[in-house]
């Protein structure tokens, strides 16, 4: 329900774990083949001889030191700045507000009910279940609207679409405190707590 960007993740994620991988093979190899590892000092020698040529090559006139470096330090500000911002994207579109409205007494200004209010309710009513291990509620802004999302962890052997409509109609009577319709995405998981957990049947 958030603005995270899941593609690109799993994308740098990918790119990451084979990065990592090819990095892996490639000390297994230097470490227990001869051949790679000649063939690694020979290569490796022509590549730095080729960037120690490139820096004498770009002196700056008539004082010593690479322009090179300059480029490079600019490159890494780049970087480090695309991280941030990458940083700055996941978890998007959380919202302190479920419900706001203006005042209908006539009085300049809004009426809102906090999002932290549903959470809360939610929270309570769930958290003695036996049947759940774990509840989590949160407040998102979907497409300009507040919605919530509820996260639950079923015990083994509970019933999901029984689990569902007793949540739903938690839900429609939250909606009649509020007095609003809020739109809600029901998440049905599995974590450790519930795989390990003590079974129990809903009765």
């Amino acid at each position: 329900m958030n603005s995270t960007p899941r593609v690109l993740n799993r994308i740098l994620i990918g790119i990451l774990g084979i990065t990592l991988l090819v990095i892996g093979v490639l000390l297994v190899l230097l470490a227990t083949v001869p051949a790679v590892a000649s063939w690694w000092h020979e290569w490796a020698g022509g590549v730095l001889s080729a960037w120690l040529d490139l820096f004498d090559r770009t002196q700056f006139p008539g004082r010593p030191g690479s322009w090179l470096w300059l480029v490079i330090c600019a490159v890494l500000v780049v970087v480090l700045g695309a991280m941030v911002a990458w940083v700055a994207q996941q978890g998007k579109g959380r919202t302190s507000l479920i419900a706001a409205e203006e005042d209908p007494g006539g009085v300049p200004g809004n009426v809102g009910i906090g999002g932290g209010v549903a959470e809360q309710a939610l929270r309570a009513a769930l958290a003695d279940r036996p049947d759940l291990a774990g509840v989590t509620v949160a407040t998102y802004r979907v497409r300009g609207e507040p919605a919530l999302k509820i996260r639950l962890e079923p015990r083994q052997g509970v019933a999901p679409h029984l689990l569902a409509a007793e949540v739903s109609s938690l839900v429609e009577a939250l909606d009649a405190v509020i007095g609003k319709r809020t739109p809600v995405l029901i998440h049905l998981g599995s974590g450790t707590r519930s795989r390990f957990g003590r079974a129990e049947r809903v009765r």
